[in-house]
């Protein structure tokens, strides 16, 4: 990778990055506890749609995830870890299905932060937060809330994000994508 490349490489990251913390900080500051509980609605993460365009959005992202978890009062140690590594995953497996498209929109690649978080976080929830033994059936509760969310995220902001970068040329322009 040349120097060019490598600057706008991490220039992409760190403003992804500090894009998800923006979003992720001011929401948790007028809608309190709207980014931290078990059933969440993070408008930022309709940023994970970023991964489509640029692999720089999977560092990004990932450090944006690790951030905000650290700046959210009442996050506990696990899920700074957990999540961010759910973000990671996610935003990995999106790059790679950047191509896959359902009526020219990348419908896949919007489920998968839906998925790495139902079942990480819903693992994290059912193992560290709910008393007793591990019971499957709140599992398949915890996880299908946490995707639930993650899902209506990524359909109703997500999608529309992806399809309005494409329309106005970001992708080509900023994240020097070749037209799919």
């Amino acid at each position: 990778m040349n120097r060019q490349k490598s600057t706008l490489y991490v220039v992409q990251a760190a403003v992804i990055a500090a894009l998800y913390v923006v979003l992720t900080v001011g929401q948790e500051m007028l809608l309190p506890s709207t980014t931290s509980m078990a059933v969440q609605f993070r408008a930022s993460e309709a940023l994970t749609m970023l991964a489509v365009f640029t692999p720089a959005a999977i560092p990004g992202l990932t450090v944006g995830c690790l951030v905000s978890n650290l700046l959210n009062v009442g996050t506990l140690p696990i899920d700074m870890v957990v999540g961010s590594l759910a973000s990671f995953m996610a935003a990995m497996t999106m790059y790679w299905l950047r191509k896959v498209r359902i009526f020219g929109l990348p419908v896949p690649a919007a489920i998968m932060p839906a998925l790495f978080n139902g079942v990480i976080i819903g693992l994290e929830i059912e193992i560290f937060f709910i008393e007793g033994p591990f019971n499957f059936a709140s599992f398949l509760i915890q996880g299908g809330l946490v995707a639930l969310g993650e899902l209506g995220v990524c359909i109703v902001l997500g999608l529309p994000l992806a399809a309005l970068v494409e329309k106005i040329g970001l992708d080509r322009r900023v994240f020097k994508t070749k037209t799919i």
